[in-house]
């Protein structure tokens, strides 16, 4: 460490910077939050991947959201900040049927008017493709969520049939 080659993230986890033509550039955070948890099976979320679904929310979060089966709670790796969240199942990456189901889990962690943005969630259900929106709803929704897709989804399962 003495030398400069080494850097302190935080407490017991260390990082090697790699050198560009611009100086030492910071580790990716997957390559931090897989140091931290000894582990390979987490997925990366933010809030902020809610912006991309255009419900309205358009708020930026300074905190990156990692589920995992090891570790709960709030830590600051370097300088950044990571809410560990313990779950049973998530998906391997990012899917815009995740994004919706996880948006319904979170909505009252959110900045943006929690009606509005559900009205419009409803309105993007509706439009989704149903098998992977349901199989999404029922593999990592929690109750309320369960419960709005059901809401959501009902008016188009009965004209279907």
């Amino acid at each position: 460490m003495e030398s400069g080659t080494l850097r302190k993230l935080s407490g017991g986890l260390y990082v090697y910077p790699k050198e560009t033509a611009f100086g030492p550039a910071p580790p990716s955070d997957k390559e931090v939050v897989t140091a931290f948890l000894k582990d390979k099976t987490f997925l990366l979320a933010s809030p902020n991947a809610y912006n991309s679904l255009g419900v309205g929310t358009t708020q930026l979060y300074d905190k990156t959201v990692v589920y995992n089966h090891k570790r709960h709670g709030e830590f600051q790796l370097g300088n950044r900040k990571f809410a560990f969240r313990v779950k049973l199942r998530f998906p391997k990456s990012l899917t815009r049927e995740f994004l919706l189901v996880d948006l319904v889990n979170n909505v009252d962690q959110l900045a943006e008017a929690k009606e509005e943005v559900l009205k419009r969630v409803a309105e993007h259900a509706a439009k989704a493709d149903p098998k992977l929106l349901s199989r999404a709803v029922r593999e990592y929704g929690n109750e309320r969520a369960k419960k709005f897709f059901d809401r959501a989804l009902a008016p188009r399962e009965l004209h279907a049939a």
